[in-house]
C-alpha cells in the first residue's frame, strides 16, 4: 500500500507519460465552527475598500482584515502600498495566534456546497497542481491583466498562502458524485446563510480510501476548467513556480506546487448574464441608432415593461424609457465557431464597435458592465438616472460554450461570464509550506 506522499509522486510520474489532472489533499486552516460566520467574507474583487470597511465594521475576525487590509488604514490609503501588504501578513498571523484560524491535523479534501434559489452545487476543495496551470491541463477562457496578477502574487507571496480559493469546473463524474453524496448525507461542519443570502455548507473528507480514489479519479481527467478567478489562478501558479525555481533542493512534492481550488461538476454550475451599459450613442440620435441596428438585427419595440432575452442570439435593449428586442440576423454569427457563436461577440462586433465606436472593452471608459445577479432593473435604473444612455442585456453563455472555448485554446471576449453564487473566502485556507 502506498502512503499519500508516494501516491502523489507515482501520479506525478504518470503525468510525464500522459497529461492528466493532478490534485492533492491538504491540511487546511479553518475557523472554529462557532466563528465561521464572523470570519468568512465575500471575495476580495467583488467589493471596493469602502464596502469592505463597512462590512467589517466592529468585527476584528472578518477576513477583510487580511484580503482587504487597506481597511485598517485611513480611508483613501492606496491598497497597493507596501505597508498594506505587510498588514495582510500581520493580520493573518494574528488570526492564527488568536485561534480564529486553526490547521487541520490531517491532509483532507473538503466538500463545499452552495445553495441559491433552491438549487445546490457541490464542490470539492482540492490542491490543484501548478504545472497543470502552466502546461494547459487547467484551461482558461479569459485573458488576465499583468497588474492584477502582480497584485495577487504579492498577496500570495507575502502570506505564503492561498487565502482565497479559485473556482473550477470539472467534467461530470458519477463516481465522484457518489463519494460527495456519502459525506453530504452527514451533518455539515459549517452550515450558514451569509450576507449574500445564499446557504453555504462544508464537510471534511478524511477517509484515506476516499481521498485516494478522489485523487485517482481526477488523475483520469484530461482537463480542469477555470470558471471564475483567472487572476487568482495565475497568481497562485506563478508564485508556486517561483518558489520551485528558488529552491535548490526542489523535489516536486512540496506544498507550494499546489494551490487551492473548489472544483464543481460542470452540470451543476449556473452561468448568468453579464450585461452592458454605455454612456452615449457616439454622436447619433436615438432614431439614427435604432435605424443602424436594423442592418444586422430584427428590431422590435416591446414597450416599458422589462424585456429579457428569450434565447441565444436575442438581445434586450433599453433606450429612452423603452425596451427593444434585437434578434441577430443570419450572417452576424457563426454557430460552428466557438467564439463566433457567442452573443458577446455579435454585440461587440455589430453594436459596440461598428455603431458605438467602442473598440476595447477593457479600457474604454464609456462602457460599464453589470452582473445579471442585479437583475435587468439595474440596467433601467442606470439609464433612467442619466448616468448611462443605453443598456444591452445578453442571453447567458453555457458551460458547454465555456469548455469548448477553453478546449480549442480560444479566449472569450472580456466580461462574458458571471458565476453565481460566488465562493465565500475564509472557510478554508491553504498554506504553501
Amino acid at each position: 500500500m502506498r502512503g499519500p506522499k508516494s501516491l502523489f509522486l507515482f501520479i506525478l510520474t504518470l503525468q510525464r507519460l500522459s497529461i492528466m489532472a493532478i490534485i492533492k489533499p491538504f491540511k487546511g486552516y479553518r475557523p472554529p465552527q462557532n466563528l465561521v460566520e464572523k470570519v468568512n467574507s465575500r471575495p476580495y474583487d467583488v467589493l471596493n475598500s469602502d464596502e469592505a470597511r463597512k462590512e467589517a465594521e466592529g468585527n476584528p475576525m472578518s477576513l477583510y482584515h487580511i484580503i482587504k487590509p487597506e481597511i485598517n488604514f485611513p480611508a483613501g490609503t492606496d491598497e497597493h502600498d507596501p505597508k498594506v501588504y505587510d498588514e495582510a501578513v500581520k493580520q493573518y498571523q494574528h488570526f492564527k495566534k488568536e485561534g480564529w484560524l486553526v490547521q487541520d491535523d490531517k491532509e483532507c479534501y473538503y466538500v463545499y456546497a452552495q445553495t441559491m434559489n433552491g438549487k445546490t452545487q457541490y464542490g470539492l476543495v482540492i490542491g490543484a497542481y501548478v504545472k497543470d496551470y502552466l502546461n494547459g491541463v487547467i484551461k482558461k477562457h479569459e485573458l488576465t491583466r499583468r497588474d492584477k496578477e502582480e497584485d495577487r502574487m504579492k498577496h500570495v507571496r507575502i502570506n505564503n498562502a492561498n487565502i482565497e480559493p479559485v473556482f473550477f469546473a470539472y467534467p461530470d463524474n458519477a463516481e465522484l458524485d457518489k463519494i460527495v453524496a456519502k459525506y453530504t448525507a452527514e451533518k455539515p461542519v459549517y452550515d450558514f446563510v451569509a450576507n449574500d443570502t445564499f446557504q453555504h455548507q462544508f464537510w471534511i473528507i478524511d477517509n484515506d480510501q476516499d481521498i485516494k480514489r478522489i485523487t485517482e479519479l481526477f488523475g483520469e481527467m484530461p482537463a480542469l476548467y477555470i470558471a471564475d478567478g483567472h487572476h487568482r489562478s495565475a497568481a497562485a501558479a506563478l508564485v508556486g513556480a517561483e518558489k520551485a525555481k528558488q529552491n535548490p533542493n526542489h523535489r516536486g512534492d512540496e506544498e507550494y506546487n499546489y494551490f487551492m481550488a473548489v472544483a464543481f461538476p460542470a452540470n451543476q454550475l449556473t452561468v448568468i448574464d453579464y450585461n452592458r451599459v454605455v454612456k452615449d450613442l457616439n454622436g447619433l440620435t436615438s432614431e439614427e441608432f435604432l435605424k443602424k441596428l436594423e442592418k444586422n438585427f430584427v428590431v422590435e419595440k416591446k414597450g416599458t415593461d422589462i424585456y429579457k432575452p428569450a434565447k441565444l442570439h436575442n438581445f434586450a435593449l433599453y433606450l429612452d424609457g423603452n425596451w427593444y428586442s434585437l434578434t441577430a440576423k443570419p450572417g452576424t454569427y457563426d454557430d460552428n465557431d466557438p467564439i463566433g457563436i457567442l452573443d458577446v461577440t455579435i454585440s461587440s462586433n455589430h453594436i459596440l464597435d461598428e455603431i458605438l465606436g467602442i473598440k476595447d472593452l477593457r479600457s474604454d471608459k464609456r462602457i460599464d458592465f453589470v452582473g445579471g445577479i442585479r437583475g435587468l432593473g439595474e440596467l433601467k435604473k442606470r439609464v433612467d438616472s442619466g448616468e448611462m444612455k443605453v443598456a444591452l442585456a445578453l442571453y447567458p453563455v453555457t458551460m458547454k460554450q465555456i469548455m469548448d472555448i477553453a478546449d480549442t485554446g480560444n479566449i472569450m471576449p472580456p466580461k462574458t461570464t458571471w458565476f453565481e453564487p460566488k465562493l465565500r473566502s475564509g472557510i478554508v485556507i491553504h498554506e504553501l509550506s
